[in-house]
């Protein structure tokens, strides 16, 4: 499998799912957080579908801003005046809020990850391509330890996945030609639009993602659409070769 990645300089990943497990991390610190027993899974996962539809709606040319902070908090907001949760609204107010957004800047990575990514980090530029905005991944970095050597945002490149500028525009500032690039993802949309831009393909299966589907994902070499498959980080680096 590793003469797929052959002449690979630089992988680009997306962060959320794929290198740090978003649905624990935040659903632990809003028990924490508020000493309520709530249904805090399902109020993570609203959370997160509701970051979903956003960032696909401003992919596509609709309105909405490319911080993510912004948009989590107009998520939120938006969520504690629906039925389902509006119980909670008078208990929150905005300075509660705001330390309930910055959770997402503190997710805790997968097991393999940080080990994973120091090992990658040896053999090639590792780099982020997420919709998160620059300070929440920086924060990120430091507080789950991803050593990376660039942060591309979708603050940054001016929209979100998957619109092209996203991926053309990270493959325009690692200065090499897409076919040297590969993304990293735990979402086969993603590595779908990473594909049509010439860039190769690692699919992670995590144990948040791609429900459903992600056990049928299966690699070029056994017949299906990626280049590689994996189950962590850390099988991806021991596949790699130093880049020239």
């Amino acid at each position: 499998m590793s003469n797929a990645l052959q002449g690979v300089e630089a992988y680009v990943f997306d962060v959320f799912g794929t290198v740090v497990d978003w649905y624990g991390s935040v659903s632990k610190a809003l028990k924490d957080f508020t000493g309520q027993d709530e249904d805090w899974g399902s109020f993570t996962q609203e959370w997160r579908k509701g970051y979903r539809e956003y960032t696909v709606r401003v992919a596509h040319g609709g309105e909405g801003s490319t911080n993510v902070d912004t948009m989590h908090r107009e998520i939120l907001d938006s969520m504690l005046e629906s039925p389902r949760w509006n119980y909670l609204g008078p208990q929150w107010d905005d300075a509660k809020r705001r330390e309930a957004v910055s959770f997402w800047h503190k997710l805790d990575g997968w097991p393999d990850s940080s080990k994973g990514l120091y090992k990658l980090k040896k053999k090639a530029v590792i780099g982020t391509l997420s919709n998160g905005n620059v300070r929440l991944l920086v924060n990120m970095a430091k507080y789950a330890d991803l050593p990376w050597d660039v942060i591309f945002s979708g603050e940054l490149l001016g929209s979100y996945k998957p619109n092209p500028k996203t991926y053309l525009g990270a493959v325009h500032h690692l200065s090499v030609p897409p076919e040297k690039v590969a993304m990293v993802a735990a979402h086969i949309y993603d590595l779908h639009a990473a594909a049509n831009h010439g860039m190769k393909t690692v699919y992670v299966r995590r144990a948040t993602e791609d429900i459903g589907i992600k056990e049928s994902v299966k690699s070029k070499a056994e017949g299906g659409e990626f280049d590689v498959v994996v189950n962590s980080l850390e099988e991806l680096a021991a596949l790699i070769q130093p880049s020239q």
